[in-house]
């Protein structure tokens, strides 16, 4: 064969490779939802399968009959989507969350995530416990947040089991890790029940006496479309006081009365009417971002919270053991972030109700106790229960 009959040979055997990799590309693009492995929510569970400090990471999916779906990664425990029914059955997602893993790392939003060994501020940073002081690590503006960088929202938690409706999650937390003591072992079970309710259930153990706040934090839009602002959802929160802040967003150890201020959501009402108003808390943090003090404290079988949204007609209930819950507008989000379905998330497009202890107990011993101590289980269970009502015909806002 002389050179220009190789050459004409070997351009041909490319142009055949390069077809047939353009129909497989093509073929995959083409596949049913069901093959490529895309959830509910339309998460494709490859995007999830990596490692991260070695360990590896994956996307797991719990349903229920009622065709409801929760979507869990095991990086940083996460709640990535959550598929529940509007007033006519449509499902859609009601949480913000990425496609990815790649950018859970890298973004550092907490996103869904499970938020430990403290979640919310200890000033000093540091604690005293037993007469022992325990330096935590300092986040440069004299307190430590959400347990200190990496906290449980980073790291990869062990997968004790999984079925169809729940996973059991595990993170054993070294002793010393970003100042706090004792080693900590703390198992989480995310469980998706028949009447569409999502529960989540931590427990805890310790080596030594030390201090902990856990919690879910999770950015509800249970409009189910997260480019609308959740000013027009309605908010009740069985509160009658917050933890108040001093000028730098650490709690100064007093309790405020939400009677006559925005704080007063005793009564059902949107959570943007009152959210600008020139109210020296509101100005600390640019809206809510604050910790309501549950009336009803520790007591699961009543309502904590409610969140209503006319327009879908969902309601969301939160029961909850804890004594307190923080309620975040999402002040925070500026339309940079680029979450599922390429949708860019804006300031306010989303509400955050994290179930916890007040920031700082242990720095106040009047306020409800985070001690644990060795031989003792700690355990703090929530439920998030939705229900539907058909919509009232009113404009969003």
């Amino acid at each position: 064969m002389r050179p220009a009959e190789t050459s004409e040979a070997n351009y041909k055997d490319m142009m055949r490779h390069l077809i047939c990799i353009y129909a497989l590309v093509a073929a995959l693009l083409c596949l049913p939802a069901q093959a490529r492995q895309l959830t509910l929510s339309g998460l494709d569970t490859a995007r999830f399968i990596t490692t991260v400090d070695g360990k590896p990471t994956a996307l797991y999916v719990l349903t229920n009959s009622q065709g409801a779906e929760a979507c869990v990664t095991n990086y940083g425990a996460r709640l990535v989507s959550l598929m529940e029914p509007n007033w006519n059955g449509r499902m859609e997602d009601v949480v913000l969350g990425y496609d990815n893993i790649a950018d859970y790392v890298s973004r550092g939003q907490n996103f869904g995530a499970t938020v430990g060994r403290y979640i919310g501020r200890i000033k000093g940073p540091a604690f005293t416990l037993d007469g022992v002081t325990h330096h935590l690590q300092d986040s440069g503006k004299g307190s430590i947040s959400h347990g200190g960088k990496p906290g449980f929202a980073n790291r990869v938690w062990s997968v004790m089991s999984h079925d169809a409706q729940s996973i059991t999650l595990q993170y054993v937390s070294p002793d010393g890790e970003n100042g706090f003591p004792g080693e900590l072992t703390v198992t989480l079970t995310y469980a998706l029940r028949e009447d569409n309710a999502l529960c989540i259930d931590f427990r805890a153990t310790t080596t030594r006496p030390t201090v902990l706040n856990l919690s879910n934090h999770s950015f509800f839009n249970i409009s189910g479309n997260p480019e609308h602002d959740i000013l027009g959802e309605s908010l009740w929160v069985d509160s009658r006081k917050i933890a108040r802040y001093d000028a730098r967003k650490n709690v100064d150890g007093t309790l405020m009365k939400v009677a006559g201020t925005p704080f007063d959501f005793r009564k059902l009402r949107p959570i943007g009417a009152r959210i600008d108003e020139p109210d020296s808390q509101l100005k600390v943090t640019g809206g809510y971002d604050h910790c309501f003090v549950l009336r009803h404290a520790g007591n699961i079988n009543k309502p904590a919270v409610m969140l209503f949204d006319a327009v879908s007609g969902r309601m969301l209930t939160v029961y909850t053991t804890e004594p307190a819950v923080q309620v975040y507008t999402a002040n925070g989000l500026k339309g940079t972030e680029t979450g599922k379905g390429g949708i860019r998330y804006a300031r306010r497009t989303a509400v955050c109700l994290e179930t916890m202890h007040l920031p700082d107990s242990p720095n106040h011993p009047d306020f409800p106790s985070t001690v644990l101590r060795p031989g003792q289980t700690f355990h703090s269970a929530t439920v998030f229960r939705f229900t539907t009502v058909p919509p009232l015909l009113n404009k969003r806002h």
